[in-house]
């Protein structure tokens, strides 16, 4: 017989979009309530002028809740909050405990880091492979000028990869990483 599962998440809400938390959060349990296998939801704040919020849900099995994790609804719902709430890592707990007492068992899920568009990802790959490549072709030219070109390519490539890898594109994420990282 599969056992119920709870989920504990807190969200980090910015106070002045309290309101608007709010209503998203009751459009999450509308959401959640028309999913197979619900069993309840809550949201918890300590006070309320504290930025974090606690919330429960709970699921009649791992496959109702597995399918809720990859619905639509929770994705775009999940999405819609950006901005107005950070995500942390979930909890989850199986049986009663997952409601009442000290769990058994705790499992915790981190969030999958924020990667961002690939648009960005080619305009921070362009600022360090462009310089890079002209001062190594310039550097290795009196070198390897009348090399044939794959070898004078495989002798760039094998030169180049490592100090993106490792030094250029390292440097230029950190650098760009505000950017990066603003939805």
């Amino acid at each position: 017989m599969a056992e119920p599962i709870t989920v504990s998440i807190t969200r980090t809400v910015d106070p002045h979009r309290a309101k608007e938390v709010a209503a998203w959060a009751r459009a999450g349990q509308d959401l959640l309530s028309a999913a197979p296998g619900y069993l309840g939801s809550g949201w918890i704040r300590p006070d309320p002028a504290s930025p974090e919020w606690h919330m429960l849900y709970r699921f009649a099995d791992a496959e109702s809740l597995d399918a809720w994790e990859r619905s639509p609804e929770r994705a775009w719902w999940v999405a819609s909050a950006l901005g107005m709430v950070e995500h942390s890592p979930e909890e989850r707990r199986t049986g009663i405990e997952g409601w009442f007492d000290t769990p058994a068992a705790v499992e915790v899920v981190q969030d999958r880091p924020f990667t961002p568009p690939r648009w960005k990802q080619m305009v921070s790959i362009f600022l360090v492979f462009y310089p890079l490549s002209l001062t190594a072709n310039w550097a290795l030219s009196g070198f390897a000028g009348d090399w044939a070109m794959p070898l004078r390519v495989l002798l760039m490539v094998v030169l180049m990869t490592p100090i993106m890898t490792y030094v250029a594109l390292p440097l230029v994420t950190r650098a760009l990483r505000p950017w990066l990282q603003r939805h």
